[in-house]
């Protein structure tokens, strides 16, 4: 295993931690996007299936176990523990609008045509996409909670981690999957904006705010 991909394994799970613990502390999911996290608990339950098919290492399965496990503890916070603080509102991104197509595509570009094979791609695709939700409620609020953007820097800096880890591969390995690395790179895309704000302003001490 690389520097690269350990690192960006530690900031996903630093940004779930973060995430986690900023609800139970405060006892509220305000300005977290439940539909953002149902996309995230969807995409860790498609890609790590092969829990039940394959054993690659110790340290591969409990990061999958960790990640199924702290999706669906977060989507029970939000949508049962700490309901009544939950801004559906503003949460009002509609979740058909990325899983249909993702679906899609992942039956149309794929590396195989079999049904892991398809919810992997399934779960690539949707992964890169999966964080518009909890982008367009900060857009509707106008501004963010500090912890909140901490967790989503968290999350950015794992995608880009990850591009650089893709890269190591295809150098030192000779491991090229062009599937992963563009959908890491759309994700990337979607984080860039966010990293200019949080640097110019958050790491400044002052709130962010996206343009609504």
């Amino acid at each position: 295993m690389n520097i690269f991909r350990l690192t960006g394994d530690l900031s996903h799970l630093a940004a779930i931690i973060i995430l986690l613990l900023k609800i139970w502390k405060t006892r509220s999911c305000a300005g977290i996007s439940g539909k953002s996290q149902i996309l995230f608990a969807l995409v860790f339950t498609t890609r790590y299936l092969d829990l039940l098919t394959s054993f690659i290492s110790l340290y591969n399965t409990t990061m999958k176990v960790i990640y199924i496990g702290c999706a669906y503890a977060t989507v029970y916070l939000i949508y049962m523990k700490f309901k009544a603080t939950y801004d559906g509102n503003h949460d009002s991104f509609r979740m058909e609008f990325l899983v249909v197509p993702v679906g899609g595509l992942a039956c149309l570009v794929n590396h195989d045509f079999s049904f892991l094979e398809i919810l992997w791609t399934f779960s690539i695709y949707l992964e890169s996409v999966a964080i518009l939700p909890q982008l367009f409620m900060i857009s509707k609020t106008g501004e963010a909670e500090t912890i909140t953007t901490h967790y989503l820097f968290f999350l950015g800096l794992y995608r880009a981690l990850y591009l650089f880890n893709w890269i190591w591969r295809f150098y030192f390995e000779g491991f090229f999957d062009m599937i992963a690395i563009v959908a890491g790179v759309v994700q990337t895309i979607l984080y860039c904006d966010f990293f200019y704000l949080y640097v110019t302003k958050v790491l400044k001490g002052k709130k962010l705010s996206l343009p609504a």
